[in-house]
């Protein structure tokens, strides 16, 4: 039987120091004050705050029986791998590879958490997606990216909630809203926001040649509600309302029920189609409106910090997109911002995006550590 004292030194190492960032004894003080807000019998006197201390006592709990239960499968192992040691059997060798490949790749789900640093990077993410330059391959390409995240956020077991789609006017679509619902949805698809291109072979093409396309990818948190961070006066909104179209039902190509919002100040245009009523499709529309203007604050926030700072220094790119995704004539998937690359198109195009994310997030943290 092969050595296993290192690894499972290495783990119990790499636990500790999981215990340490995400502060195990803290939140283990801060659930108990959570298991008294929940057990008030008044809780639910204020809907909004309770939604908040449910879902926060939820995470909490979560993380705590999460650290908690990786620390007793450690100490089996540990045990097993003793055991094994003092009577000489080596039938337990698969068994413990087995558990030492399960905590490694459960360390590791945990270290990406540690490299999450944004005040909302653990909420839902509202995505649009825009196709760009491209004519009918770029529409194309538009909806191979919602694919792309739809299996990515069935992988990990995220919900989602496709609010809008635009067909193309051949194939594809022009645009799509859809919301993300999962923890670190937003800091994981934060990575993903930006330009991506496509080099392929033209389906549409009748002399097969070449052809590059663009699509884009906007990421910004979900906020059940933005009233402490936005105003949003009536007065600024233009809402039209239209026939929706696509699959949504009886209800879609009977009534004009689909919203569009546009916010006349910032330009910013938003819209739902997919609820069932005029009503509903609104609300959903002010919700992901809020989101947006949010972030448009942030943003604007952040530029009149970076003012005063100073210039930090531009990461240079290879064109003004985040991705190169070639298909011919050869295969090849490749950050820009990181150089993280694949030769698996197919996979990263079936929602494996994990490694790109994570490579994102460590380039990410090595720029903040820098400046």
């Amino acid at each position: 039987m092969r050595e296993f004292g290192e690894d499972l030194s290495s783990l119990r190492k790499r636990l500790s120091e999981a215990e340490v960032y995400l502060d195990l004894a803290g939140r283990h003080a801060r659930l108990a004050e959570l298991e008294a807000e929940v057990s008030r019998p008044d809780l639910w006197d204020d809907a909004e705050r309770a939604r908040g201390i449910t879902t926060e006592y939820g995470r909490v709990g979560d993380d705590v029986r999460t650290l908690e239960q990786l620390g007793q499968r450690l100490a089996d192992a540990e045990t097993l791998y003793e055991l094994a040691l003092e009577e000489e059997d080596e039938s337990v060798a698969a068994e413990l590879e087995e558990a030492v490949a399960a905590l490694g790749k459960a360390l590791d789900d945990l270290e990406l958490r540690s490299l999450f640093s944004g005040e909302h990077d653990e909420r839902d993410a509202v995505c649009e997606i825009h196709a760009g330059e491209g004519g009918t391959d770029a529409q194309d390409w538009a909806q191979m990216l919602l694919r792309m995240y739809l299996r990515w956020a069935e992988r990990r077991e995220f919900d989602v909630e496709i609010d809008e789609v635009t067909e193309g006017q051949e194939a594809g679509i022009l645009s799509s809203t859809f919301i993300v619902h999962g923890r670190y949805a937003y800091g994981l698809l934060s990575a993903e926001r930006g330009v991506h291109r496509l080099y392929r072979i033209s389906p549409f093409d009748a002399q097969s040649r070449r052809q590059t396309s663009y699509a884009a990818l906007e990421v910004v948190p979900f906020l059940e509600d933005a009233s402490n961070e936005v105003e949003i006066d009536e007065k600024d909104l233009r809402v039209d309302t239209y026939r929706s179209s696509g699959a949504g039902g009886q209800h879609v190509n009977v009534t004009d029920s689909a919203v569009r919002i546009t916010h006349l100040p910032s330009g910013i245009v938003v819209s739902c189609q997919n609820e069932r009523s005029q009503f509903q499709n609104k609300a959903k529309a002010m919700q992901i409106l809020a989101a947006k203007l949010a972030e448009l604050q942030r943003e604007q926030r952040r530029a009149e910090l970076a003012a005063i700072s100073g210039p930090q220094g531009q990461v240079s790119r290879a064109g003004s997109f985040i991705r190169g995704y070639v298909m011919a004539p050869y295969q090849k998937v490749k950050d820009e911002r990181t150089g993280h690359e694949t030769g698996n198109v197919d996979s990263v195009l079936d929602g494996d995006l994990d490694e790109f994310m994570e490579s994102y997030l460590r380039w990410q943290r090595a720029r903040q550590d820098r400046q």
